[in-house]
């Protein structure tokens, strides 16, 4: 019988059983360059839980030979680092330090860090779910390449669930799976996680059994990890349906797990501008005056001020028209690429530019479309007021 737990299983050895990043690892792609090279460098993944960090970093590891020590910022220490250093395995001559929750490493250990790193003593990969530019020292982020990892899509959560079907040799109806694949959001940690918990317990993979696998406390595996996210996520719905007491609720959890409050503030800036938005601009400045507060002030005193700023966001109407129009700008520069300007938007810099038209027609306060042509009639911004 094989007790080794489903996710470890799965995990694929290759980027020939890797699943997900195809702007990364996919043919030509610049890591899957590097790796296939062997030309192994510092780097630092940035992207949300369950899309193949960890699983990138081993893999990485195994094709450049080089030994591989997995640490996560959370608990680990300067002491650590040194042990890695001392180590001596003479038939592999490189080191690689994989960091996971690089942005819990804290100014003075980024700094012990930093000359190992410079040196080439080590060669570090870093894993976060933290935009590094504001959590990693630049001396240290300079010396690494940053690489941002996507959430997964429908068809490869799908790829993931078969996968899993196939190793338990179980059953899922297609509700089932769809029903996993919208809960999972990306996720793959946590799709793989609930069926494995779902099949050890009950044996069947039904909508139900895989319901009750939430709602059993035996089921609240790494702390650290899953409930952090489930919290935060948590913690936005429920500001974002303008309910005051359950954004409280879960900011007085967080507060009292001891999560970084600058994590908790930064998440409050960006829910300013994507969900109250145009309804009250005035969120973004006190979100912004919130997560100053907190870097001058720090726990416990800072949890006051994160009480009136979440206060203020849940009770504040909303409206995610800027939002919305963003995405839905995005994904047609996505899907046509760069269309060509119309002319008359044009800089005309030199003679031969304003006589092929660059500038012609120009009106300052145009009630044309002013979009390239392709799609001069889409409209993006939808001013539609949500409370």
């Amino acid at each position: 019988m094989n007790n080794e737990p489903l996710a470890a299983e799965i995990r694929p050895k290759d980027l020939k059983g890797f699943v997900g990043q195809r702007h990364l690892v996919g043919e030509g792609k610049p890591l899957r360059i590097a790796i296939e090279n062997h030309q192994i460098f510092s780097m630092i993944f940035w992207g949300p839980p369950g899309v193949g960090k960890t699983t990138l970093a081993r893999i990485i590891a195994k094709e450049a030979q080089a030994e591989l020590f997995e640490l996560s910022a959370v608990s680990a220490g300067k002491d650590d680092i040194r042990k890695i250093i001392s180590s001596n395995n003479p038939t592999l001559i490189k080191k690689i330090l994989f960091l996971d929750e690089i942005h819990r490493f804290n100014k003075m250990q980024q700094d012990f860090l930093l000359p190992y790193v410079e040196s080439g003593a080590l060669t570090l990969i870093g894993a976060t779910t933290e935009n590094p530019s504001f959590e990693v020292i630049a001396p240290l982020l300079s010396r690494c390449r940053v690489f941002v990892l996507n959430e997964l899509d429908d068809k490869e959560c799908e790829e993931i669930i078969k996968r899993c079907l196939k190793i338990l040799k179980a059953k899922m109806s297609k509700e089932a799976k769809e029903w996993l694949v919208n809960l999972a959001n990306g996720d793959a940690r946590q799709a793989i996680t609930m069926i494995d918990n779902a099949h050890t317990l009950y044996g069947k993979l039904t909508i139900e059994n895989l319901k009750n696998t939430l709602q059993n406390s035996y089921l609240r595996f790494d702390k650290k990890g899953e409930e952090h996210y489930n919290t935060i996520s948590a913690f936005i719905k429920s500001m974002r349906a303008s309910n005051v007491d359950a954004a409280l609720y879960y900011l007085a959890r967080m507060v009292k797990a001891g999560e970084d409050p600058k994590f908790i503030a930064r998440r409050m800036v960006i829910f300013a501008s994507e969900d109250v938005g145009i309804a009250n601009s005035n969120a973004l400045l006190l979100a912004n005056q919130v997560f100053d507060t907190v870097t001058k002030v720090g726990y416990p005193e800072c949890s006051i001020a994160l009480a009136h700023g979440v206060v203020y966001l849940a009770k504040s109407e909303k409206n995610r028209s800027a939002y919305d129009g963003l995405q839905a700008a995005l994904k047609d520069v996505e899907t046509y690429g760069n269309l060509p300007i119309p002319l008359s938007l044009r800089n005309a810099t030199t003679k031969l530019m304003d006589e092929i038209g660059y500038g012609k027609g120009y009106e300052m306060y145009s009630k044309e479309s002013l979009l390239p042509d392709k799609i001069k009639d889409k409209k993006y911004f939808k001013d539609l007021k949500k409370k």
